[in-house]
């Protein structure tokens, strides 16, 4: 089982490496300290393998790692963040799920907190079944229906996040033809955007739509979505999603680049009040 996307233990593995050799250890010794075969250390270094946040203490433990802010932030890169006792639930789903968006769903559940711009969809913390049923029969084409079946019950089961305690708080900003675009067809439609509605109305919710008369803006370029984590801010991450993979982002310009962008985005879109009362009247009329 692997702990944390990919590129989480990547980073994580690198650090450890550092701090082994600042230690002056081999890879035969440290694993001599922890009793473990080199082998394991040598795949946790590398990032081939995940580790669990009590085999990271042992191994902090082991190179005299005292510093406690250091001492957090590689187990929040462990994935020790994840308090709600739903910890690595979508494993069930290793078999429909591919890597990069197990990846997502992973830095999903440890985040305190998600900013996102949506050209396209409903983000999916806030999607119905029917629309997320529609959404990914489009996306996927010829799915069986098992697997459509379990795709939805996993983005069903990711919008526990927002109830969870601390929820995550959600900041979207949606394009105005997010709410134009029948999918589904116009009942589900109009659900969809009464369930936006409810969402807007939540304290830990923030949504804003950017309407057409906005004009060309920095968000043209496609959506993305920025995670940051309660920890610390080295942990945050920008995500920019691909037909067929996922771009991770974590250098320190690009997360500035994106965190710019995105408040810039805020300000060229209505108000979380106006926003509101703009998808309130085109539930009504739908």
């Amino acid at each position: 089982m692997q702990y944390g996307p990919a590129v989480r233990r990547r980073r994580l593995g690198a650090e450890l490496r550092v701090l082994r050799t600042r230690s002056a250890l081999t890879s035969i010794e440290a694993a001599h300290r922890v009793g473990w075969h080199q082998s394991k250390v040598s795949r946790i270094e590398t990032g081939a393998s995940g580790v669990k946040p009590a085999d990271v203490r042992k191994l902090l433990d082991a190179y005299g790692v005292d510093d406690t802010e250091l001492r957090e932030l590689l187990l929040a890169l462990a994935g020790s963040e994840d308090g709600g006792g739903r910890h690595n639930w979508w494993h069930a789903y290793r078999g429909v799920l591919p890597p990069t968006y197990r990846d997502f769903i992973s830095l999903e559940s440890q985040a305190g907190g998600m900013r996102t711009l949506e050209t396209s969809v409903v983000p999916g913390l806030l999607q119905i079944p029917e629309y997320a049923r529609a959404v990914t029969r489009a996306a996927v084409e010829g799915l069986e229906d098992d697997k459509l079946d379990a795709l939805v019950e996993v983005r069903l089961a990711r919008q526990e996040v927002l109830r969870g305690n601390p929820p995550l708080k959600l900041s979207a900003v949606l394009d105005e033809g997010v709410l134009r675009r029948e999918v589904g067809g116009p009942e589900i439609m109009a659900r969809q955007l009464d369930r936006l509605v409810e969402a807007a109305r939540l304290p830990q919710v923030r949504l804003q739509v950017l309407p057409f008369t906005a004009g060309a803006h920095i968000g043209v370029t496609g959506p993305f979505v920025i995670f940051s984590f309660r920890s610390t801010s080295d942990l945050d991450v920008v995500v920019l999603d691909h037909l067929t993979s996922s771009l991770y982002l974590e250098r320190k310009e690009d997360l500035k680049a994106y965190v710019e962008a995105f408040n810039a985005l805020q300000i060229h879109a209505l108000s979380p009040e106006d926003s509101l009362d703009y998808i309130a009247g085109l539930a009504a009329g739908a």
